[in-house]
């Protein structure tokens, strides 16, 4: 069966008999992972190879594995790593893109032992005052150059590593004041104030992946938000430039109204190419596998092109990185 234009979760550490029964007639086009689902590398292993076995393909196994609060593998059996925003302000600028692009590189290795193939990451957000603290410590700064820089160097960390990115939020949450997971943000900036926002974006539009905003931005599209709106889609692609496939953020977030399905829906007739849903709630998941359809088309060359990206990681010495990495962080502290 081809694979529908989804990315679900599961409930917990272990694939449950149910749950690959599921997958196996909805056929997401890959999976995502949370805390709750991670307990030991082996477990871990275990679990994203059943997954994969649940669809019968090399399906992509997505996480948020930022670093600081953001970050789903921790100790004791995987590196703790400061807040981005923190990580960023004590390095000296010409430091600042070999250091995040060490860390990635070591992320990468990590998520790629545990079969992890995918993370969402670089955030693209440009830290601002009224930025909400949901987002604020994840991002690199708030110059857009010096974001666009950074998240470069991220994003060839983790392909280095063998392990795609994701660019978000699209087209930028910097100057949401609520957080999205449980409110619907507005954003009343004008378009030459947005431009600023979009300028990372641009800068790293010919990634092969990224992540919508639930954010609504009036002076774009006032009737909703960017995940379902066909005009904010429109300007991510033709604006902005983003070639690569264009995942939803989590689509059970209280930012959006309405059923699950309709949602669903609504984001992929906007123009999103596929939709994540992320809590693993088999009634919730069935709504959505329900609402859409195979991936086809435009969507389908998007997913197979990003897909192609997905490479063995280049050799490296692990030891040889992360002395590297913590010279570099020493040196800022001296």
């Amino acid at each position: 069966m081809a694979a529908r234009a989804a990315i679900f979760g599961c409930a917990g550490p272990e694939l449950t008999p149910e749950e690959g029964r599921f997958f196996a007639e909805a056929a997401p086009w890959g999976f995502i992972l949370f805390a709750r689902n991670v307990e030991s590398p082996a477990q871990l292993r275990r679990l994203t190879d059943a997954l994969r076995d649940s669809v019968g393909r090399d399906a992509p196994v997505l996480v948020d594995q930022e670093g600081g609060r953001v970050a789903r593998l921790r100790p004791p059996h995987w590196r703790e790593w400061l807040p981005a925003l923190e990580e960023c302000a004590r390095l000296p600028a010409a430091r600042r893109g070999r250091a995040m692009h060490l860390r990635y590189r070591l992320i990468a290795g990590e998520l790629r032992a545990a079969g992890i193939d995918v993370d969402c990451a670089p955030v693209l957000d440009v830290a601002r005052a009224e930025t909400h603290a949901i987002i604020r410590n994840r991002c690199y700064g708030g110059d857009p150059g010096g974001v666009a820089a950074i998240g470069r160097a991220v994003a060839e960390g983790l392909l280095a590593g063998g392990v795609l990115p994701v660019i978000k939020h699209m087209p930028g949450q910097g100057r949401a004041p609520l957080d999205s997971h449980l409110e619907l943000p507005l954003v009343e900036a004008d378009r030459a104030a947005l431009a600023e926002d979009f300028a990372p974006f641009r800068a790293l539009a010919d990634l092969p992946m990224a992540m919508t905003a639930h954010v609504v931005y009036a002076a774009i599209d006032p009737g909703a938000p960017a995940t379902l709106s066909p005009v904010v889609v429109r300007l991510m692609r033709e604006e902005i430039g983003c070639g690569g496939l264009l995942m939803t953020d989590d689509i059970s977030m209280r930012a959006l109204s309405g059923g699950l399905g309709e949602r669903a829906a609504r984001a992929l007739a906007a123009g999103c190419d596929v939709v994540l849903h992320c809590n693993g709630d088999p009634a919730e998941m069935a709504a959505v596998a329900a609402a859409v359809p195979e991936l086809a088309g435009a969507a389908a060359a998007r997913a197979e092109a990003a897909l192609a990206r997905r490479a063995e990681a280049a050799g490296a010495d692990e030891a040889a990185l992360w002395a590297e990495f913590a010279a570099l962080r020493e040196g800022a502290d001296a």
